[in-house]
């Protein structure tokens, strides 16, 4: 039987409308590390234009239909990805090395890692290294007070790219900026507009030479771990400060992102397969829609030397990776949450109950038994 071809890299480029992803992407089409890469467009409205703005138009250069990247598109982006495996397999296109996703400014990336993720076939064949977020440097702030998507776009990135800094006349101004992407999104890398090509599109979970994942990077569960700790040091501080510090932050009625959070949940103890399974099913099942990404690292008992990455979106759970071994000396299972408007107090609440931790009851999982996740082998 020959062996399954490694799986191919792709990213999804997105951003908020007028963030600067087609300058960004012409700059990205330029370095020798794109070299051999497949770009696929989706725009929005009834005549596409997006495409010819960009420099690199040939047979490495897709145009989706018109529409946002769900329903009816999305059914062609699953056939564009589809069709040039079959190309690439049979020699009829040169043999890319990777895929890039341009969406829309109006889109919620989640249907595209749905796309990927939850395909049978797909999932083999391309290896998700995540979302890559342009955010508009000048008008960054009130994009994210006005509009929910670019709040969501920046808090599911593993790289948010900080595009027009130079045109940014408040140093100070930016420097919030930069503060609040962390505050949204604590385990995304925030890089300049120049960062070099390979910097922004790769650095995700699979590696095409075979080398050990990435996932310390991948998860920046430190990061996140952090963050919360701050978070929770500030809050307390509050008692102490005066009327003015602390009003500054409350009833902006635009602050869409105080509703999205990101929070680690850990184990030391290894976890039964069985409990990770009816966990991640009771969670996507009554809290799906308000999870935007989930990513993790966790020990089973079963097999505590092999780790199992989780990676999900929403509804979806991706089919799990297990690496051949620990990427670092924590073995701690460890998995990162981004949600929104979803209390941490509900997650950890169901968490602690199925490891059965001290005070907590345990769920009923004779109820749960009828539609386990299955990560089974």
């Amino acid at each position: 039987m020959q062996t399954p071809p490694a799986p191919l890299p792709l990213t999804v480029l997105t951003g908020f409308l007028g963030a600067g992803k087609t300058t960004l992407l012409n700059r990205l089409l330029q370095d020798l590390a794109l070299h051999d890469t497949v770009v696929i467009i989706n725009e929005f409205g009834e005549i596409g234009l997006d495409h010819l703005l960009v420099e690199k138009v040939d047979e490495g250069m897709v145009l989706l239909s018109a529409g946002c990247l769900c329903c009816t598109v999305r059914g062609d982006l699953i056939a564009t990805l589809e069709d040039l495996l079959r190309k690439r397999d049979n020699g009829r296109i040169t043999p890319f090395r990777r895929v890039v996703i341009e969406t829309t400014g109006l889109a919620d990336p989640a249907p595209i890692l749905h796309a990927v993720l939850y395909h049978p076939y797909l999932s083999m064949r391309y290896a998700v290294e995540g979302v890559v977020t342009v955010v508009d440097a000048v008008n960054g702030s009130a994009t994210l007070d006005a509009y929910v998507e670019a709040a969501k776009q920046a808090a599911v990135a593993e790289r948010i790219v900080l595009a027009k800094a130079d045109l940014v006349t408040d140093q100070a101004d930016l420097a919030r900026l930069r503060q609040r992407l962390r505050d949204l999104n604590p385990g995304a890398a925030i890089l300049a507009a120049d960062a070099p090509a390979d910097v922004i599109i790769s650095g995700g979970l699979f590696d095409l030479e075979g080398k050990i994942a990435d996932v310390a990077e991948w998860l920046k569960a430190e990061a996140v771990e952090e963050a919360e700790h701050r978070s929770h040091a500030h809050q307390h501080g509050h008692h102490h400060h005066g009327h003015g510090h602390a009003h500054e932050h409350h009833h902006d009625v635009n602050r869409h992102d105080e509703r999205i959070r990101a929070f680690c949940l850990t184990s030391d103890q290894p976890v039964p397969q069985g409990t990770l399974d009816m966990f991640l099913d009771l969670l996507r099942s009554s809290q799906g829609a308000k999870l935007l990404r989930i990513k993790g690292l966790v020990a089973l008992a079963e097999d505590p030397e092999h780790p199992v990455v989780i990676h999900g979106v929403q509804h979806v759970i991706h089919v799990p990776a297990i690496l051949p071994r620990w990427p670092s000396e924590d073995r701690r299972s460890r998995i990162v949450f981004i949600v929104d408007d979803l209390d941490r107090s509900v997650v950890e609440g169901l968490w602690n109950a199925f490891l059965g931790r001290p005070g907590i009851d345990q769920p009923d999982a004779a109820a749960l038994s009828d539609n386990p996740l299955s990560l089974r082998r």
